[in-house]
């Protein structure tokens, strides 16, 4: 899954990786500034950044959306006081961006760069392996000059060779003076891009320090490869994953997070629509998006409740708990009837029968509101010991009375959403 993170930790992130493969020190200066740093004023500020006073700075929103100059939302060229100021004034002030409203919660403060040139430099990857992009009219005006945007593609297993960047940069007119320090900052930043399993790196603008004679990075995008944390406990020591731009944890995704982060296996959920009629528990992170894409495509996205996901071969009581907080949410509407799906496809290696034993505790907690929200349980599995997991269910809804239907592999993966939409529509 691609992660976005705050432009503080990818420039951090960056400017780590060059220094350490490439020996290019890109002298960062940079605070993020929050209800975190505690009290927002100029004393305390110059006392975690003395250099505030030092130097002319820029203060922007590092909230994942772009577009901030052309929304208003950078102060250029300020003195400490004025910073203060203008946090101060937007500091969870709310506003819309691309169609989204959310409220400013963090700041990231730089020194001012006086500045001449501006480019444009972007790795991204694709289907086909690792594009990079360079320009040398980079920018607020960027799409209005694309055509002078050069890219080219580093296809899986191979090196970004120096020849490569060396023709990238000459394709796209750089200066002659300008093109060794280029060119070994563009190798460096696709070598981190490498190292930190990003997904994106878009730099619009990044400069020169003439006084310094190295690269700024002024304004970046960085996401991340979320499925490679587990190697890259060192890299992302300091990085934090925040939410996307307008979105807000409820206490139950919260827990459910806190499941999470504590499990060697995998516990997600969204939720979606907390007044949905369809409400989904499935296994492996593929199969759940499946599910949901199913839902939006036979028409019923607007009752779809819930995204969710467990995979990794939880323990009993983790699925307990992740399906007891699932099915609280699920059985809270009780105006018509509701389905749940419990959904996934052949497992490789979990034990079916053994997953369900928490799924089935839980549905025995509820009860009695299943009961009163009409609800019907679909069950669709595969993989070890799934018969036995699929007999568990089946003696469950004869036990408790409430309708479980169950399919194995021999039933298409998705068909229990046509039946879960069929139940709440006509109740069959």
């Amino acid at each position: 899954a691609r992660k976005k993170i705050r432009e503080f930790d990818g420039k951090r992130m960056i400017a780590a990786a060059l220094k350490r493969g490439m020996g290019l020190d890109l002298l960062l200066k940079i605070a993020q500034v929050s209800d975190e740093s505690g009290p927002i004023n100029k004393e305390n500020l110059l006392k975690l950044y003395p250099w505030f006073g030092e130097v002319p700075l820029v203060v922007k929103p590092d909230m994942l959306f772009g577009k901030r100059g052309k929304n208003n939302l950078v102060l250029l060229n300020a003195n400490v006081d004025q910073a203060v100021e203008f946090i101060l004034n937007k500091m969870h002030f709310e506003v819309e961006v691309g169609g989204v409203t959310g409220k400013l919660t963090h700041f990231v403060v730089e020194p001012f760069l006086p500045h001449d040139e501006e480019y444009y430099l972007c790795v991204q990857t694709q289907r086909e392996g690792d594009l990079i992009s360079f320009s040398c009219t980079g920018g607020m005006e960027i799409e209005e000059n694309w055509d002078r945007v050069k890219s080219v593609l580093v296809s899986p297993g191979d090196e970004f060779r120096s020849e490569e960047i060396r023709s990238l940069l000459l394709s796209a007119d750089v200066a002659q003076a300008d093109a060794p320090l280029l060119e070994k900052f563009v190798g460096g930043v696709y070598q981190a891009y490498v190292e930190n399993d990003c997904t994106l790196i878009e730099m619009n603008p990044f400069a020169i320090d003439r006084s310094q004679n190295t690269p700024a990075i002024l304004d970046v995008r960085v996401e991340v490869d979320g499925y490679a944390h587990f190697r890259q406990a060192k890299n992302w020591s300091h990085v934090v994953f925040p939410e996307s731009w307008g979105r807000v944890k409820d206490e139950d995704e919260r827990y459910i997070s806190s499941l999470d982060e504590k499990s060697g296996a995998s516990l997600k959920l969204s939720v979606l629509n907390p007044k949905g009629h369809l409400w989904t528990m499935v296994a492996g992170g593929g199969a759940s998006v499946i599910y949901s894409d199913t839902v939006v495509d036979l028409g019923y996205g607007n009752e779809l409740g819930n995204y969710a996901e467990y995979s990794g071969n939880p323990k009993e009581q983790e699925t307990y708990l992740f399906a007891k907080t699932l099915l609280s949410l699920a059985v809270a509407n009780q105006d018509k009837r509701t389905a749940l799906l419990i959904g996934g496809g052949v497992a490789n290696f979990t034990d079916v029968a053994a997953t369900f034993t928490g799924i089935i505790q839980a549905i025995k907690d509820v009860k009695g509101k299943l009961e009163a929200a009409k609800a019907k349980i679909f069950v669709r599995r595969g993989g070890p010991n799934y018969k036995t997991g699929l007999r568990l269910m089946e003696e469950l809804g004869e036990e408790i009375e409430i309708p479980i239907t169950v399919y194995g592999p021999e039933t298409s993966m998705t068909k229990i959403v046509e039946h879960g939409i069929q139940w709440i529509e006509t109740g069959v």
